[in-house]
């Protein structure tokens, strides 16, 4: 009944697959010129177009590909470059001294220039065929069809359009088709400076509209990732004054439905691509424009639940703050910001119940990986870096001593103190604290032990207190001397 409802809403023709139900446009090919796009080839990134030069060269087709196009369409830099051949990937690697292929679902090639911190990536793939199951067979028939190009097409698609394989090689025009929105399926040659677009990419980017190219609900069906894609683009381009065109935004709630079949990591990695690329707020904002706010993943149901409260906020935006910088970001540190509430309250349940301050906050933190996180992310380095985050807490509270010492060397300290850093700065624990880990994690020996000399004089101070009638010890020469405090700002790494 269910199912039945949905095929309803998504216009699915009876006794066939939606695949079945449309014949796909492959849309007309325009070259359009340096006069009509007005590309500056200044913001062309020099080493994607020596891809394109050296695939060329080769024999091949090859040109910047995607979102990289679209930017250079709207007078933006873009920060990364994809290239898409006619060459497949064992010919792409075979051009290029250091190029590896990567994927299995989706085979492409990277090839990389510089090294270390410097390294830069030119993404390349192959055209892909449009395959429906018609499709499919009609070729897996022909003779000429090798055994591996066989392989790649069986079931290439399901019995609801839903596409399996993605290593079919075909034509141009079938790759755009293939690709999700007009903005995002334009090909820029460097080399003559043309543009080719199928499906008036040019005209929806100068609209500022986000359209999906055919008809949106079958497009989903064949890959209902691309519904958070959607919204993922929506929120992005939302700034630059796009908007969600109405008969793509139509079906999505529709849709939703469809995420049930995308295996769980899938949707855990198309979460954290919603919240790390610098639209984390945005991102919040559409979900619930869009009526997505929940059932897309439990775990980012919770962050729309949480996301205006004052800590969770803002760790979103720092989050977009960083990226905006162009500074590294961390699923953990956002992760464990989101789920730290539930960890707080589990810590002080059990401390109320006797528990030892440590193994409470231990068993509070596997209490919460088991009901918000599961086995998703494989418990490795992710859960790692949160467990280390969250454990760090009750230890910025030991400043005396050696402790302050052997914290400070942790590997993660920084993301530990930003995160404590965060507390302070809505009210959750005193700002004194989070002033004083500064100083010391940034100052020299000299005066690091001048604020513990601080910390066990207050300390002291403190106890005396406590007992009337006691005086007051003098305070240390050293101390009553000491310069002013500098003023130094909070650093990140």
């Amino acid at each position: 009944m269910i199912k039945q409802f949905i095929d309803k809403l998504l216009r699915k023709a009876p006794g066939g697959s939606a695949a079945r139900a449309r014949k796909p446009n492959f849309g007309k090919r325009q070259d359009v010129p340096h006069s009509v796009h007005g590309i500056d080839p200044a913001l062309v990134d020099k080493r994607a177009v020596d891809v394109v030069r050296t695939l060329q060269e080769a024999g091949f087709e090859a040109y910047v590909v995607g979102g990289a196009v679209r930017d250079l369409l709207l007078g933006l830099r873009p920060k990364d470059f994809d290239v898409a051949t006619s060459a497949t990937p064992e010919q792409v690697k075979a051009l290029f001294r250091r190029a590896f292929i990567i994927g299995r679902r989706f085979r492409i090639v990277h090839v990389v220039y510089g090294r270390g911190r410097e390294h830069e990536v030119i993404e390349v793939s192959t055209f892909r065929a449009y395959m429906d199951n018609a499709a499919a067979e009609q070729v897996a028939g022909n003779e000429k069809t090798s055994k591996s190009e066989l392989a790649g097409m069986t079931h290439a698609v399901d019995s609801t359009g839903r596409v399996l394989r993605d290593n079919v090689w075909g034509p141009q025009n079938e790759d755009a088709t293939r690709r999700d929105f007009t903005v995002n399926a334009m090909y820029y040659d460097p080399q003559t400076q043309i543009v080719v677009d199928y499906h008036g990419g040019i005209k929806d980017a100068k609209k500022r509209t986000l359209r999906m190219i055919g008809d949106a609900a079958t497009r989903y069906r064949e890959d209902p990732v691309r519904i958070i894609r959607a919204v993922r683009f929506a929120a992005k381009l939302a700034p630059l004054g796009f908007s969600l065109d109405p008969k793509t935004g139509a079906p999505l709630v529709a849709s939703q439905a469809l995420l049930a079949d995308v295996p769980q990591s899938r949707l855990f990695d198309e979460m954290l691509k919603l919240l790390q690329t610098g639209h984390a707020i945005a991102t919040i904002e559409q979900l619930r424009k869009l009526g997505l706010a929940t059932g897309i993943y439990p775990l980012l149901d919770l962050v729309v639940q949480r996301a205006d409260e004052p800590f969770v906020k803002a760790a979103l935006m720092d989050t977009d703050r960083r990226v905006a910088e162009g500074k590294p970001v961390a699923p953990s540190f956002l992760l464990a910001s989101v789920l730290w509430d539930d960890v707080r309250t589990g810590w002080n349940r059990r401390i109320e119940q006797r528990q030892h301050v440590f193994p409470a906050l231990q068993d509070a933190i596997d209490e919460v990986f088991d009901k918000r996180i599961g086995d998703v992310s494989g418990r490795g380095k992710l859960a790692a870096d949160m467990r280390e985050i969250w454990v760090m807490q009750p230890r910025f509270e030991k400043r005396t001593g050696s402790a302050p010492y052997g914290l400070v060397d942790q590997p993660r300290f920084r993301a530990g103190f930003d995160f404590m850093r965060l507390r302070a700065d809505v009210g959750e624990i005193d700002e004194a604290l989070a002033e004083w880990w500064q100083e010391f994690s940034t100052t020299d020996d000299l005066r690091r032990q001048d604020l513990i000399d601080q910390v066990r004089d207050e300390q002291k101070s403190r106890t005396r207190k406590a007992a009337p009638g006691a005086e007051a010890a003098p305070r240390p020469a050293r101390l009553r001397a000491r310069a002013p405090a500098q003023d130094l700002s909070l650093i990140h790494i």
